[in-house]
Order: structure tokens, then C-alpha cells, then sequence
């Protein structure tokens, strides 16, 4: 079975069980999730702090992966049915990649042990943004830097394409926030001291109020039927 579904016009998913073993279905995108590959995880302990990885993990059913440049193909345990996995698993593809955050991290930092000074904390951030996270993001024309660390909690300020950008949020909790606790699970807050209405080059063009409306049904609406 096929089917394409459409987030926006710039995000397509297409997805298609496998004849030969029911329990797996392949989810075609028309951009890169990660470039090379195959990756294979059979569980989330493998998954090294990867991002996308670790959301399908989190997904009730998900038995393994295999990510492969656009191709991410998901294997389920056999009492699950497609028809409610599917819609989350394309929602969590789309969260991805609408982040900039890298899907798989195949060097992750090593976590700072201990209580880890403000100084300690900060190299160790500063590193993951240059390594994975910048590198990413620079695609939308984005970057996140740090403002400052104190008190082990992480100011930040996001510019370029980040600044004002309709997915900003999702970029900052859903995928450079999961990496930080990675690599330094002793910061307490992450506070984004962006002034996002100054923003003047959003990776999505600012809508009027019926555009906006519009644009809520369509996130509202299954990521893959």
C-alpha cells in the first residue's frame, strides 16, 4: 500500500507497507533526513541521543529503524495497527525536519559527570553547536549562540532564518533542548532571549490572519493517513 501525504507544499511523505513482511512500512521523503547510511537501531538505548530516533522510540509499537539519506523505514510490533502508527510517525518526521536539527548524532559529546561549573557546561554546549547543531540549522539560514551560562541555566539567542521563524520553537524544544540534556543534563532552564518579532528574514514568510488560520487546520490535520 501507498499513500503521499502533504504538510506544506515544501514536505512530502510517502509511505508504503511492505507486501513481503506486513510489520514494516517504508516513509519516502523529498528531503534528506540523514545524509549515508543505513543506520539500523533495534532499541532506543542504541540510539546515542539521536533525535529523531529516540521520537520513534518514544512512539508505542516502534520495534526498529533504519534511516537511509531520505528513506526511514519502521519496523512495528505486530499487535499495532499502521493505521494509528503512521499519522505519529510522520508528525515526528516532520518535527525533524521542519527543527534543522540533525536526525542522528554519530559522534555524541560525552556527558559532563558531576555537578559541572557554568564554565564546564558552556564548552560542552558550545561544542555540540559547532559539531551538529549550527552545521544543521545553517541549511534554513539559522543559528543559535549562547548568551550566557549562569547558575546552570542556558541563555541562548537564535538569528538569521531562527529569528522570527515559524518553527523556532519546534527547532528549540523538540530538538537543540533534547540534544543539550544529552551532553549536560545538569542545566535546569533553557531561556531564549530572541527578539523574534525583530526577526526579518523568516524561513516562512509572515501570513495575514486568514493565511494563519488556514495554516493551523493544516497542522491540525494526520501527517499520514
Amino acid at each position: 500500500m501507498s499513500d503521499v501525504s502533504h504538510f506544506d507544499v515544501a514536505i512530502t511523505i510517502r509511505a508504503e507497507t511492505s507486501f513481503a513482511d506486513p510489520d514494516t512500512c517504508k516513509f519516502t521523503i523529498n528531503k534528506t533526513v540523514h545524509p549515508g547510511g543505513p543506520f539500523f537501531f533495534d532499541n532506543v538505548e542504541n540510539a546515542g541521543g539521536s533525535p529523531l530516533v529516540e521520537s520513534l522510540f518514544a512512539l508505542s509499537g516502534v520495534a526498529h529503524v533504519l534511516v537511509a539519506d531520505n528513506v526511514v523505514t519502521v519496523g512495528k510490533k505486530s499487535d499495532v495497527m499502521w493505521s494509528d502508527l503512521k499519522p505519529r510517525i510522520g508528525a515526528a518526521l516532520r518535527t525533524l525536519l521542519l527543527s534543522g536539527i540533525p536526525a542522528i548524532l554519530e559522534t555524541p559529546s560525552k556527558p559532563i559527570t558531576g555537578v559541572g561549573s557554568d564554565s564546564e557546561l558552556r564548552a560542552v554546549i558550545e561544542e555540540l553547536l559547532a559539531r551538529d547543531v549550527n552545521r544543521s540549522i545553517a541549511a534554513h539560514g539559522g543559528q543559535i549562540s549562547i548568551v550566557d551560562v549562569r547558575d546552570a541555566n542556558l541563555y541562548i539567542a537564535m538569528s538569521g532564518g531562527c529569528q522570527g521563524c515559524a518553527s523556532s520553537q519546534v527547532t528549540l524544544r523538540q530538538g537543540f533542548e533534547v540534544m543539550v540534556r544529552e551532553v549536560a543534563p545538569q542545566i535546569i532552564d533553557i531561556i531564549d532571549t530572541t527578539d523574534h518579532g525583530a526577526g526579518s528574514k523568516p524561513f516562512y514568510p509572515r501570513r495575514s490572519d486568514g493565511e494563519k488560520k488556514n495554516l493551523e487546520v493544516a497542522v491540525a490535520e494526520p501527517a499520514v493517513p
